[in-house]
């Protein structure tokens, strides 16, 4: 590996959360792209696995600190710690809808605690970038469909939607330069296959179900429910790649170090699959067949929604480059691989 202090000359970028799924790929590609990311992550919703992968694909350790980022006096130490850092991505939160329906206040406190914290480093510090980590939920149930960034916010599905919507709120309100991407569904694991979805929950988004009913993991898939104003009957949604996900932080980055902004942004590829499509979709990428079942609705879910990636793509000259396929073959090895971690 290369000595750590090599990339002493690369800008030097907060990344918290960044052992996880979304963050972890962030990670390598802000490296590859000329920084250095610094990692805090409590890695509570993850595995050192991903820690391993990153500096196995950047044949480097990068910088990284076990801290919660609620925890005021701790996050006040890193950024006493990197007083050079001046810009940070936030991705530490909860992620799950589901859970958040069992666990509201869970994902209150967290979601919006961790942002309240760092925006509060943020007052007694130089730092004034903030990319947010935000998502497609702040639009709850849209009324007009592919939804661009100007649909208000409907009521949420979720507390996790309502936590996303808050902390937007937050951000617009404090006196930071912002953008908060707003994902759709990402999907798929890098192609090195050293990093992915280390979730320490049980999965409760599609594809990783999928991969583990495909290796045995789990008897089927539940589809919840058939009876929505789809083309099928099931929920349609947006799935984006990882890895293009992580580009568009990178394309983030690079505009909010050049400009004095609040901006939001949608990152999604435009296109709005079915369950029942990704079920076909991933049999057929990866040449196998999947024992699912039609079950009740579930709490939280938006029958279908996916994004007007026009503004993203004028402004940050970014769009998605990677097929739904590539990014099902890609879920699938990374299930594969998970018994050799």
């Amino acid at each position: 590996m290369q000595n750590k202090f090599t990339a002493r000359m690369k800008k030097k970028i907060l990344v918290t959360g960044g052992a996880g799924y979304i963050g972890s790929h962030t990670v390598v590609e802000l490296f590859k792209s000329g920084y250095l990311p610094v990692i805090v992550d409590n890695m509570c919703n993850t595995s050192e696995r991903n820690l391993r992968g990153i500096n196995k694909i950047l044949n480097t350790e990068l910088p990284f600190h076990n801290v919660d980022c609620t925890d005021l006096k701790q996050m006040e130490d890193i950024f006493t710690l990197y007083e050079d850092i001046h810009s940070c991505i936030h991705f530490a939160a909860y992620k799950s809808v589901e859970d958040s329906v069992k666990h509201p206040e869970k994902y209150y406190k967290n979601n919006i605690g961790s942002l309240e914290t760092l925006l509060k480093c943020f007052e007694q510090t130089k730092f004034k970038n903030l990319i947010f980590s935000s998502s497609c939920t702040v639009y709850g149930m849209p009324d007009k469909l592919p939804v661009d960034e100007r649909a208000p916010f409907k009521k949420a599905e979720s507390p996790y939607g309502e936590t996303k919507q808050k902390c937007e709120l937050l951000i617009q309100n404090n006196k930071c330069n912002s953008v908060s991407l707003r994902y759709f569904n990402p999907i798929g694991s890098h192609d090195s296959g050293f990093i992915g979805d280390c979730s320490s929950d049980n999965p409760s988004n599609l594809v990783p179900i999928v991969a583990e009913v495909a290796a045995g993991l789990r008897a089927k898939l539940t589809v919840n429910g058939n009876d929505y104003d789809t083309h099928d009957g099931t929920c349609v949604r947006d799935y984006i790649h990882v890895q293009d996900l992580a580009i568009a932080h990178v394309k983030a980055l690079d505009y909010l170090l050049k400009h004095s902004v609040k901006e939001v942004f949608n990152v999604g590829t435009g296109h709005g699959l079915s369950v029942l499509d990704i079920v076909t979709a991933f049999e057929a990428s990866n040449n196998l067949k999947l024992n699912y079942t039609i079950g009740d609705r579930r709490a939280g879910d938006v029958e279908k929604i996916y994004s007007d990636g026009a503004k993203i793509k004028k402004v940050l000259g970014w769009m998605a480059g990677r097929t739904t396929e590539e990014a099902l073959i890609s879920a699938w090895n990374w299930q594969k691989s998970t018994h050799d971690a």
